[in-house]
């Protein structure tokens, strides 16, 4: 007898094949049966009336793990299942919640309250990777999550918040923690290159640390130490060079570019500001080639990486509008030390004048180790105006957040630089920001993300940072639906089973995650049914809280976690995924 019977359904298993009529039976956690169940027994039997079931979505970019420390976690992250993530990987961009070490435990501290406000003191309630594990699974979880070792956390252990090279020391306790981490079940080591501590790494580095994974099967994933046009090659070809070294794959993240046009580029920003607010004439009288030159510049890239023997892919978010801390685009050596030193320079009227010069003279050349050339300075490479605010800690200035910091600069009579001192300053360094060229999404800044939306080597992620705080990105409500609304049925530019395999079988396959991705026999009964015509979504950047429509149900492990389009209470169908172990 089945559980559950799903019948007459519009079968695409997620290989990228046709789809086909079946029945789908399952029992436990798992799908024990497809085919023809018309005389089968089940406990629920559910008429599909033609519409698709596929595998749940697998989002290999999230930063969903760092919720998992609040006691409200589940009811967080429903906008994750209600568009159809059933599995996500946790742990990127070199930050998550554990390792948790002694050694250095201040600056550990002062790098996760930065971006996840929480009271560390309070809330950590484990040291390990395989203890943060057991503390979630404790909890329960409403989707699966699969664990990343993230670096930073490992090289702030190692050498505390300061810029220095990592000596022998330093890299036997980075690897020691990374293998114990390993043992417990994570997938591999992810790195956050441009961002403090990862900035501070080197290539040796990276390529002597990652050869501990091999034994593990592990996965090398990358945020950048560069998406600067000029530099972004670079950079790819980094991650490259430390799978290559190792025999592992590697995953650049989160692709996107940022121009940089040398001694012309204050001109050439303005040109391309006003192309973004006019695209419908830009888009007219722009030859498609010149459009697609720069992803394609990416891909590219890629290939040649992987002739060369490196087993390397990417992943992209369908949006225009990045989202990072807003410290994140200081230059590094502001934030060297503690966060009380951080906020005391931020106060000395001298120094912010030498910050505001290494903003405004900066240029980023590789590998970005000097003063003022780091591959972040948004507000060089893409203007003041670039920089909206996502979330603050405090009450007082709720009001500013989905704000641009021009305007309030404006409004206050200040230059920009100090609107973002002082807002730092008052809100103890806790403050997420938005960066876009122009207001996100508009066509024409849209269209340069075609080659890799339609790439078939390309993953699409969400990048979740849903903490119950400040404005969220549409995407974490919207990124599949959005995904399969606008690209396959509205533009086509994908057809719909590819692009379901893209959202399930291929990270499964290249994360190495065991039996899900697909709609198969013995495999986890990790399921959508949709309406795939009417699967869309109307979140916006300006209105991001908007439920996808077309999908009705959910099912993670068996376990239904959205019915009839609406999440069901209670419900928690996740598991934590331990690579070599019983997912």
């Amino acid at each position: 007898m089945f559980d559950t019977i799903i019948e007459d359904a519009s079968v695409i298993d997620g290989s990228g094949k046709e789809p086909y009529k079946a029945d789908v039976g399952i029992k436990g956690t798992h799908i024990e049966k497809l085919g023809d169940l018309e005389g089968s027994e089940a406990a629920r039997r559910i008429d599909a009336g033609g519409r698709v079931v596929c595998p749940g979505f697998i989002d290999v970019h999230s930063h969903a793990d760092l919720t998992m420390f609040k006691d409200d976690a589940a009811a967080l992250l429903q906008p994750l299942v209600r568009q159809g993530i059933t599995t996500f990987v946790g742990g990127n961009c070199g930050m998550s919640l554990a390792p948790i070490t002694d050694e250095h435990r201040d600056g550990l501290q002062t790098y996760l309250e930065i971006f996840t406000q929480m009271d560390f003191d309070t809330d950590i309630k484990w040291k390990s990777m395989g203890e943060f594990l057991d503390h979630v699974e404790g909890k329960g979880l409403l989707l699966n999550m699969a664990p990343l070792v993230p670096h930073g956390m490992l090289r702030i252990s190692a050498l505390g918040l300061e810029d220095k090279p990592a000596n022998t020391g330093a890299m036997e306790m980075m690897k020691w923690l990374l293998e114990e981490s390993m043992e417990a079940g994570a997938f591999g080591l992810s790195t956050g290159l441009q961002y403090f501590p990862g900035l501070f790494s080197d290539t040796a580095e990276l390529v002597e640390l990652a050869g501990s994974l091999p034994q593990y099967g592990g996965i090398f994933t990358s945020h950048l130490r560069s998406y600067t046009s000029s530099t972004l090659g670079n950079a790819i070809d980094e991650i490259g060079e430390v799978a290559r070294a190792n025999g592992i794959r590697g995953q650049v993240s989160h692709i996107f570019s940022v121009p940089w046009t040398g001694p012309v580029h204050p001109l050439a920003l303005r040109g391309l500001k006003w192309m973004c607010r006019h695209p419908d004439f830009t888009l007219k009288v722009t030859p498609g080639f010149l459009l697609d030159m720069s992803m394609n510049v990416v891909l590219k890239r890629l290939e040649k990486n992987r002739q060369q023997g490196a087993d390397i892919a990417m992943d992209i978010m369908p949006t225009t509008a990045g989202f990072t801390h807003l410290l994140a685009f200081f230059p590094p050596w502001v934030l060297t030390g503690d966060r009380q030193k951080v906020l005391e320079r931020l106060c000395d009227l001298e120094l912010r004048k030498e910050m505001l010069r290494d903003i405004e003279k900066g240029k980023p050349t590789w590998p970005h180790r000097g003063k003022n050339d780091w591959s972040l300075n948004i507000m060089r490479q893409m203007g003041w105006d670039a920089v909206t605010i996502m979330a603050v800690h405090s009450e007082r200035n709720k009001h500013l957040e989905g704000r641009l910091f021009t305007d309030i600069a404006e409004e206050q009579g200040k230059h920009p630089f100090d609107v973002m001192c002082d807002l730092l300053i008052e809100e103890d360094g806790q403050v997420l920001v938005f960066e876009s060229m122009s207001e996100p999404d508009d066509a024409f800044t849209e269209r340069y993300t075609f080659p890799a939306l339609q790439d078939p080597r390309t993953m699409i992620t969400t990048d979740t940072i849903l903490m119950g705080m400040g404005k969220p990105s549409y995407l974490f409500y919207g990124c599949y639906p959005k995904f399969i609304g606008r690209y396959v049925n509205e533009k086509k530019m994908v057809e719909l089973p590819e692009a379901v395999r893209r959202l399930t079988s291929m990270p499964a396959e290249f994360f190495g995650i065991d039996k899900r991705g697909l709609l198969k026999e013995g495999y986890y009964a990790d399921l959508l049914l949709m309406d795939a015509d009417g699967f869309k979504t109307e979140a916006v950047f300006r209105d991001p809280e908007r439920y996808p429509t077309g999908l009705d149900t959910v099912l993670i492990n068996g376990t239904t976690v959205v019915e009839n389009g609406e999440s069901v209470p209670g419900a928690l169908g996740g598991k934590v995924l331990r690579k070599n172990t019983t997912q």
